[in-house]
């Protein structure tokens, strides 16, 4: 699958996302009940037909069907609708998803795929009311059609929940890390992801470091901070290190991206100045550029949050240095 014009485009608060559906299975004769997802476009490699499937003799999770070979790599197939619980019928009809986040590459069976969006994140919604209730960590937003609703999924939980020892590799890599004790100089740091795991579990690393973290849950609200820092910053004439010394964000959030929210710091007189990380598994050689236009001072991979501590606090030392 090509990738498209909306990777080459910085800081436009833009995304494309397929739409895919699963259709549940029912009693026969009856007709299933589809339920529309979304996944962006930037973590798909290519949508193929089902292939010939090798069952594993030990898997994970149920909804790990087996593996196939693709072009000599062997990769592991995920029944979406057996994880969503909700069982489908497959036919000559049925796709798979193959993606590439995080650095490795998984694929999902779905029954079909419908087509390309291209939508601002401010079109995308926190799920809320009983879509939060039975998504659990299963989605990250919903876009309202007007004769649907289509759920974007969040795969990396999905994977990381599947696979523990993806997570634990953090755990393995900071362990190795020497890292000094922490100096509790409480470096002020607003995290910025809509993923409650994952933004906890960045939350967790840094506040072990020693720094006093704040959490937003989109690009929008984590703005609206930062005005509102730098508006008591300047009436109470301290400079804005006083209310805040880094940002580390997310790239894929409702209402507002990471990318435009970088782009929007970077762009204020005031706010330039602060250090910005972003965090995300979509940072990849393909799409590092991205970040850079916007001026990010630094890109980590969400499985090296191991090195997220280090690297924020060699940046604000280096912000200090400067003023």
């Amino acid at each position: 699958m090509a990738q498209t014009n909306i990777l080459l485009e910085t800081g436009t608060n833009e995304l494309e996302i397929i739409e895919f559906y699963i259709d549940e299975d029912i009693e026969p004769g009856g007709k299933p009940y589809r339920a529309y997802y979304g996944v962006n476009v930037a973590k798909v490699l290519e949508i193929i037909r089902l292939p010939k499937v090798t069952g594993m003799p030990q898997t994970p999770h149920p909804c790990v069907i087996g593996t196939f070979n693709l072009r000599s790599r062997v990769i592991p197939l995920i029944d979406l609708s057996l994880w969503l619980g909700k069982p489908m019928a497959r036919d000559e009809n049925t796709k798979v998803i193959v993606s590439e986040f995080n650095k490795v590459i998984n694929a999902f069976m779905v029954s079909g795929v419908t087509r390309i969006h291209r939508l601002s994140w401010s079109e995308v919604e926190p799920p809320s009311g009983y879509v939060a209730q039975f998504a659990a960590n299963n989605f990250t937003g919903v876009v309202k059609f007007p004769d649907h609703i289509v759920l974007l999924l969040d795969m990396e939980q999905i994977i990381w929940d599947l696979n523990p020892a993806l997570a634990m590799k953090t755990e393995r890599e900071r362990e190795r890390m020497a890292i000094p004790e922490p100096d509790r100089s409480a470096f002020k740091t607003l995290v910025v992801d809509d993923s409650n795991s994952i933004r906890r579990l960045i939350a967790s690393y840094l506040e072990k470091d020693g720094f006093e973290v704040v959490q937003d849950i989109n690009g929008q609200n984590a703005w609206d901070r930062l005005e509102a820092w730098r508006e008591a910053a300047a009436k109470d004439g301290v400079p804005l290190a006083s209310n805040v010394n880094l940002v580390v964000t997310d790239i894929e959030m409702p209402s507002m991206d990471g990318h435009t929210l970088c782009r929007k710091i970077k762009d204020d007189p005031v706010l330039k100045s602060l250090p910005v990380i972003l965090f995300s598994s979509l940072i990849n050689d393909q799409l590092y550029h991205k970040g850079l236009s916007v001026g990010a001072d630094d890109q980590v991979t969400k499985p090296e949050v191991g090195t997220l501590a280090e690297r924020a606090r060699k940046l604000i030392e280096g912000s200090r240095a400067k003023s």
